[in-house]
């Protein structure tokens, strides 16, 4: 066997790994390229082989980061089968057409305002084909051994998100370990990683391999928030990201305010996305912690908005309140309405509950600044600007060192760093190599690895 690294290298984004046996072609995971423009322009790049050579697609889990450019090659016209979880097949059905949707209104922006070079810019893929590709599903379950050509292949459950999973690949007497996005073992979600079997090479996630993190009681300091602000008579805002954080947020406040912690106020899921993807959270409890009964309490306290006049309504809510919508980094979506309602008013308070990437609202909201760019106009912040640290859904380096000594891998495996930036990745080289019996090396995009 060989593996090609097609994305996911020395970058934590773009992960695309294809796998070649004398008979036959696979992609483990089909990632979307995002963030510096040099890196999505590689979105843009025709794949190093012909689209119908590869035989079938295998998905770690939905984030459009490992599985957004499928539509991708559907609008080229692959029409091979995308293996992956049911819940991850779902969620995609969500991802996708929506990515297709802000492709478009991209696209449209820069023909509006003339900022490409292309007379006539076109989207990376359109709404409409997002849903067309979700046809190539084939869904399967987790620890069904199943093949492709000459391959077989088996998914394990390994936290981090609904239905996501690492994969394992047999083929001509050799085993290859993909980790995807490994989870965490107190994640107050989603359940912990199963251990990953033996492997002769393990493809490992390095996303948080040079940092550890803060052991924050997360239920308490969202107490505090809450309190804080109920008692001020403001308004919570919580730009959430609709997958797994707009879900874990749901349960800590429902919980909170069910155990008397925290005040009784009302609560408005604001995200016709996250409201989906909670539906689906719902049908699929088995594969998180909470149950059927906790899912159901959920839905009763919790208001869910799903159309704009339903939103715009929550303007008219009076005392405090809390209002739980995307997007997560503030970078766009119905969060900014409420900012334009709020974010002036002393009492309240903003809550950002996950990464804020250079440049964007979030991240300059977070530093500080005093005033805020919305929709064209400048906004004063005077609302209190907090931040919920500890929510990561991704292992640190350390409970990455302990899910590989739970899964026991033999001394022999030799382990392919990847999905990590680089400082990250050297650290974690550093780690591993001084800690652990393994031999461990970082691939080169479009480098080669026969096994």
């Amino acid at each position: 066997m060989r593996v090609v690294f097609l994305g996911g290298t020395e970058t934590v984004t773009g992960s695309k790994y294809l796998v070649e046996t004398d008979t036959t072609r696979i992609l483990v995971d089909c990632g979307l390229f995002q963030g510096y423009k040099w890196l999505r322009k590689r979105n843009w790049q025709p794949l190093p082989l012909g689209i119908d050579e590869v035989d079938g697609i295998v998905l770690t889990h939905a984030h459009l980061d490992h599985s957004g450019f499928v539509p991708v090659l559907y609008k080229h016209g692959f029409r091979k089968p995308v293996y992956a979880h049911q819940a991850t097949t779902e969620l995609c059905r969500i991802l996708w057409p929506d990515s297709g949707k802000i492709q478009e209104e991209d696209a449209k922006y820069l023909e509006r305002h003339k900022l490409s070079k292309h007379e006539n810019p076109e989207p990376l893929y359109t709404a409409d084909m997002a849903v067309q590709s979700c046809k190539l599903f084939r869904p399967v379950e987790f620890n069904q051994t199943f093949s492709i050509g000459d391959i077989k292949i088996t998914l394990t459950p390994v936290g981090h998100i609904l239905g996501a999973a690492s994969v394992v690949v047999e083929a001509e007497g050799k085993r290859i370990g993909f980790s995807g996005d490994v989870g965490r073992d107190n994640d107050l979600l989603m359940k912990p990683p199963k251990p990953m079997p033996h492997v002769d090479v393990l493809l490992l996630e390095s996303t948080y391999g040079d940092r550890r993190h803060d052991d924050t009681d997360l239920e308490a300091e969202l107490a505090k928030v809450i309190n804080e602000t109920a008692k001020a008579g403001g308004v919570l805002l919580i730009p959430s990201f609709a997958v797994g954080r707009a879900q874990l947020l749901q349960h800590m406040i429902v919980s909170l305010m069910d155990s008397k912690q925290v005040p009784r106020i009302p609560v408005f899921l604001d995200s016709p996305m996250a409201i989906s993807v909670s539906e689906i959270y719902r049908t699929h409890h088995e594969h998180h912690r909470l149950n059927a009964d906790q899912c159901n309490r959920i839905e009763q306290v919790v208001n869910y908005t799903h159309s704009v006049d339903e939103s715009k309504a929550i303007a008219n809510q009076q005392g405090p309140h809390i209002i739980i919508a995307g997007s997560g980094m503030a970078t766009g979506g119905r969060i900014l309405h409420h900012f334009k309602n709020w974010l002036g008013d002393h009492r309240c308070t903003v809550l950002f509950a996950g990464y804020q990437a250079g440049g964007t609202r979030g991240a300059k909201m977070l530093q500080g600044v005093e005033h805020i760019k919305l929709h064209g106009e400048w906004l004063p912040v005077r609302a209190q600007v907090r931040n919920l640290e500890g929510m990561s859904g991704h292992a640190d380096f350390m409970e990455l060192k302990e899910w590989l000594e739970v899964s026991k891998m033999p001394a022999s495996t030799k382990i392919q760093l990847v999905h990590g930036e680089p400082e990250a990745l050297e650290k974690f080289r550093d780690y591993l190599s001084e800690f652990t019996p393994y031999d461990v090396d970082i691939p080169d995009y479009m480098s080669i690895l026969r096994i």
